[in-house]
């Protein structure tokens, strides 16, 4: 039945039309408890970002206090490393909780049975956790960066 797979004919064993890449949308079941999966990951996730910040905060506050009292290049290098770390951090904070906005509205909207709706706002929260674990990717890359750069401190001391 032609009606069955809509989209261009394939080659399929009963010639049927294939789905598109294999996908059938009548074969994914989203029910409330299927968004509520990501809340402890979320959460999770969320908590280790604030104590990442909370980390680099007060890195920054003593590096400050170091660099009035002794007007070091090499810390005004790592003040700005952890500058971009901080913003790169309000990137993933912001994301992530955006990710579980999304899911509890994806909820509320199955909550009303709007299926399709939810599906979307499903797959858009999904997206928004990618992009904050990508973030969270390129912090630990410039982190790796800020270390490099204090160990540079004791190369350079005899």
């Amino acid at each position: 039945d032609d009606a069955e797979f809509p989209g261009p004919r394939r080659a399929h064993p009963d010639g049927r039309r294939a789905p598109a890449l294999g996908y059938r949308p009548d074969a994914m079941e989203l029910s409330l408890t299927t968004p509520a999966l990501l809340f402890p990951a979320v959460s999770l996730l969320l908590l280790a970002y604030t104590n990442r910040f909370l980390a680099l905060a007060t890195l920054v506050r003593s590096l400050h206090a170091h660099y009035r009292e002794r007007a070091d290049p090499l810390v005004l290098k790592q003040i700005d490393n952890l500058r971009y770390r901080i913003h790169l951090i309000q990137g993933m904070q912001a994301t992530g909780v955006s990710s579980l906005l999304v899911c509890v509205v994806c909820m509320f909207v199955l909550f009303f049975g709007k299926v399709v709706l939810g599906k979307v706002l499903f797959a858009g929260s999904l997206v928004l956790m990618i992009v904050s674990l990508g973030l969270s990717v390129r912090e630990i890359q410039v982190s790796v960066k800020a270390l490099d750069l204090h160990l540079l401190d004791l190369e350079e001391r005899p």
